[in-house]
């Protein structure tokens, strides 16, 4: 009798236990899964930086300097002699707080696709939480391609070309870019060709912080209903702008429903914008990029329609 009572206890005790800790536990591990890559990037946010394989003669330039924290750096990826070449300007992920210019899924099968193509692959570092927000943040990924601009002639790039794209938290950041222009404004003086926003579930900021979320949101965007509104590209959607693409993976309940309601409210303004759903994970969509040929094929569709001498360079490279 008396074991019996105690095997009850002990089970009362551990459903108190995991009815605490479930939300919690749930959250890191959603959070972990969705926005990070584990094998790359620890808790401390220490990167792995892994050997990583290119085409031959790919010219590489690291830790170009933007600003005066050890952050605030891009690395430069060209072919051998690039004249007047676009410029594929990304921006990592990392919910905000983690990330590296230089994982793997970030720019590997990105840099051999476009640049033996004649393009030029900039990736960039941002200040991070806690000490920088969100907003912060896109100031300076609008710091990071101003100074890539002003220095584009001497590395063979077009100024006058760039194409923004970033994963998850960073494609939050480009969205806000592309639809913001007070963030950018007296930063950025020559307009980028377009956006392209891989996978971003924070596109209505103020829809996911006013109903049930992850813990993650609460550190990025805090408790000010003002802060969300500003944070939000969604929200800060009120006239035309750049031309966007939104790419959305399937397999998430939350970022392909408010990329549909982004390009209807962007599109109601005249704004360019365009969504495309992949059956693909939300790590899939960054680091198969450059690699699934239709996928990526379907993404350079929307960069042609940016420039016609952009796409004349990926129509002579199709074979590839």
């Amino acid at each position: 009798m008396f074991s019996r009572l105690a095997c009850l206890i002990i089970l009362a005790l551990l459903l108190v236990w995991q009815a605490a800790c479930a939300g919690p536990l749930r959250d890191r591990m959603i959070e972990r899964a969705v926005d990070q890559e584990p094998s790359e990037t620890t808790e401390e946010g220490t990167t792995f930086r892994e050997p990583l394989s290119f085409p031959g003669g790919i010219r590489i330039m690291h830790d170009i300097s933007y600003g005066n924290n050890q952050k605030q750096t891009f690395d430069i990826y060209s072919p051998p002699e690039p004249q007047s070449a676009p410029v594929i300007f990304m921006v990592h992920g990392g919910a905000w707080f983690l990330g590296d210019k230089t994982e793997r899924s970030v720019i590997e099968n990105k840099v051999a696709r476009w640049v033996p193509r004649g393009f030029i692959v900039i990736s960039t570092n941002y200040r991070m939480l806690p000490e920088a927000d969100p907003l912060e943040q896109a100031k300076d990924v609008a710091r990071a391609v101003a100074a890539a601009q002003n220095r584009a002639a001497s590395w063979g790039g077009d100024r006058t070309r760039f194409i923004l794209m970033g994963h998850s938290a960073g494609a939050h950041l480009v969205a806000l870019l592309a639809t913001s222009p007070s963030i950018f404004s007296g930063i950025v003086s020559t307009p980028w060709l377009g956006v392209i926003a891989l996978d971003s579930a924070a596109l209505d900021v103020v829809e996911i912080m006013e109903s049930r979320h992850l813990r993650f949101y609460d550190r990025a965007f805090g408790h000010d209903p003002a802060y969300w509104r500003e944070a939000s590209p969604y929200d800060a959607v009120r006239s035309v702008g750049r031309p966007i693409l939104l790419v959305c993976s399937s397999r998430r309940n939350d970022s392909c429903p408010q990329a549909s309601r982004f390009v209807a409210k962007a599109s109601s303004f005249g704004m360019k914008a365009s969504q495309q759903q992949w059956d693909l994970s939300h790590g899939e969509l960054n680091q198969r990029l450059g690699q699934d040929l239709e996928y990526t094929e379907a993404v350079e569709s929307f960069i042609s329609g940016l420039d016609s001498s952009v796409a004349k360079m990926l129509m002579n490279q199709s074979g590839q």
